[in-house]
């Protein structure tokens, strides 16, 4: 790292950190890729103004050929438009750039950090603004608290977040069934399902897995408002994504569960094949092969799927249910 001049080295200094929103300002995203072969990582830090890159700045560990890419990668999108930035791809790198083999596979880390970042804040922007400005909110003439007071229970979301294989779906029907049968209102939100109607349109690109979480949450926010408890079955990779649900609901009415399991017996149960296929290499884009997943640092609830029986689960996440007050202890 030495032989690079001050203003390259400079980039390495203060990040925001890696796959977040800056919590005091809607322009600022940084974001982190990994490359899953070398064990390379790029950490990029972008600010907008005017939809435009103010300021790009990133962070390479690894070898020194990571970071002559971000580099040069750094000092092409400065400037440009975030709709030009995105587009932006390893193969128009290559062909600017000269790169040799090694550095056309690395030039996609930076690309795809500064990708998910900018999906961060497009994300942010298409919460916080419609597209359209001819609308007007309507308020209902029944509250919440009078549908919560006809269900006689009160509604929140539980966030399952984990690992593929991790037992997420299984738990959540579960703890369905369990909470059906004690006359709650419960309904499950699951990945695969949604993905075949409400958001059969996206794929697992960092920017669709932004998206995607983001109309799940908005669903879950509707479910909430209607006095139902929510279950959601979803990976949900990103701790920013998470963080941005939790801020649409109530204080206290997002209990984000993490099912724990480890990587190796996920990957030995495999009930979908997917591990197989990702790494075979047909399938791009997998959490925890080829793409990152940031565990929760303080779930409200950590459930070891991979270690305790399914029923075992079970009674912990309805034990955090009543200890919370939202559904009342078995008489």
């Amino acid at each position: 790292m030495s032989d690079y001049a001050e203003p390259v080295l400079a980039h390495f200094r203060n990040p925001i950190g890696a796959g977040r929103l800056a919590a005091d300002d809607p322009r600022v995203a940084s974001a982190e890729a990994r490359d899953p072969e070398g064990g390379q990582r790029v950490r990029m830090h972008v600010r907008l103004a005017d939809a435009r890159l103010a300021e790009v700045r990133f962070q390479a560990f690894g070898c020194p050929a990571t970071i002559a890419v971000a580099s040069a990668t750094v000092e092409r999108v400065v400037g440009r438009g975030r709709d030009e930035a995105l587009a932006l791809s390893a193969d128009s790198l290559v062909r600017a750039l000269a790169l040799s083999a090694e550095q056309a596979r690395l030039a996609a880390l930076p690309i795809r950090a500064l990708r998910r970042a900018l999906a961060y804040l497009a994300a942010r922007e298409t919460a916080m603004r419609p597209k359209s400005e001819n609308l007007t909110a309507s308020e209902s003439h029944v509250s919440r608290a009078q549908r919560e007071a006809l269900l006689r229970q009160r509604g929140a979301t539980l966030w399952l977040t984990g690992l593929s294989g991790s037992g997420k779906s299984t738990l959540a029907r579960a703890v369905e069934e369990r909470l059906i049968e004690r006359r709650v209102l419960a309904y499950v939100l699951d990945g695969d399902n949604l993905r075949h109607g409400l958001c059969a349109d996206l794929g697992f690109s960092a920017e669709d897995r932004v998206e995607n979480i983001r109309r799940v949450g908005e669903v879950a926010k509707l479910m909430n408002d209607s006095g139902v408890l929510v279950l959601t079955a979803f990976i949900s990779p990103y701790r920013a994504d998470r963080a941005r649900v939790r801020a649409l609901l109530p204080e206290g009415e997002f209990i984000e569960v993490f099912v724990d399991c480890p990587l190796e017996i996920c990957e030995r149960r495999d009930p979908k094949g997917l591990y197989r296929k990702a790494r075979s290499g047909a399938l791009s884009e997998f959490t925890g092969i080829s793409a990152p997943y940031e565990p929760p640092e303080a779930p409200e609830l950590r459930v070891a799927t991979g270690m305790r029986p399914l029923d075992d689960c079970v009674s912990d996440v309805l034990a955090a249910l009543e200890g919370r007050g939202l559904i009342p202890p078995v008489s």
